[in-house]
């Protein structure tokens, strides 16, 4: 009767176990190096006159139970067709960062600490009215950036979070226009959602809760959703069903009738409209 023998001195794994255990130790060190950079607030709307020096303060803080460096900023930015942030280094043309002056490019974070941060907005005594946009940037500094290591592999553990800034210098306001209420897919899901155009000169944002009767008979609930519409932007806002007790977004059954009051700075529009796939409807009709 034959035997099999194993030597003591190696060992066998197979191969998709082994890049189980690659991948497991890739995100346990990356958790372990991770950025943990805080900042409030999150975003700032101010008001300036020409000529006025804005100073401001935000807080940093590091999460991290090892002290790191964070590296600081200043960025242009624009939103994506999906309503995401997306930053550049390069200047817009009109950008006001120019203006801009920040306390220091490097700040050193003990543990589990909170510090303030100073940044001043310096506009110039002719700038002409304009919503001033930049963004102030916190990330880890590059000459602190950790490397996880496996399999040859090497990955930079960066992290960076983006403060926005709005100043109105001087007689800005928006001035949105509904121009309709339909279906739109948000995160590759068909959403009602809300259309508006801002013909104005600065940024504005919709709120409200609209009430819901699906084709099933359910009461839904809908929030509009509060993303920025920018001057001469005409972008589409997801009217967001809230969840039910199972913490789940509810299925609708199409049609479905919505009706309420949507609300901005300066306006406002009642909505009683039905929503079908493939079916858009100007706003306040049915």
């Amino acid at each position: 009767m034959s035997s099999t023998r194993f030597s003591k001195s190696k060992s066998w794994v197979p191969s998709g176990l082994a890049a189980v255990s690659s991948l497991v130790f890739l995100l346990a060190s990356a958790q372990a190096h991770a950025f943990a950079g805080l900042v409030s607030p999150p975003r700032f709307e101010l008001k300036a006159k020409p000529g006025e020096v804005l100073r401001q303060i935000l807080e940093i803080g590091n999460d991290a139970v090892v002290a790191d460096e964070f590296a600081v900023s200043t960025a242009d930015w624009h939103l994506n067709a999906q309503g995401g942030v997306e930053f550049h280094d390069t200047l817009d043309q009109g950008s006001c960062r120019p203006w801009v002056r920040i306390e220091r490019r490097t700040v050193n974070m003990q543990p589990k600490s909170v510090r303030k941060f100073r940044f001043e907005l310096h506009v110039p005594p002719d700038a002409a009215p304009q919503e001033c946009r930049f963004a102030i940037i916190i990330e880890r500094a590059s000459s602190n950036v950790p490397q996880v290591e496996s399999g040859g592999i090497q990955i930079p553990l960066q992290g960076r979070i983006g403060v926005i800034v709005y100043a109105a210098v001087g007689d800005v306001a928006p001035k949105l226009e509904l121009r309709s209420v339909g279906l739109k897919e948000f995160n590759g899901r068909l959403t009602p959602a809300a259309t508006f155009f801002n013909s104005g000169t600065s940024h504005g944002r919709p709120e409200g809760v609209l009430e819901g009767r699906d084709a099933a008979g359910s009461s839904l609930e809908f929030v509009v959703s509060s993303l920025p519409i920018l001057p001469g932007e005409t972008r589409s806002v997801a009217l967001w069903a809230q969840e039910g007790p199972d913490r789940k977004a509810p299925v609708i059954a199409y049609p479905l009738r919505l009706r309420g009051t949507i609300e901005w700075d300066g306006g406002k529009q009642s909505i009683d409209s039905t929503l079908a796939p493939s079916v858009a409807v100007k706003a306040g009709s049915s």
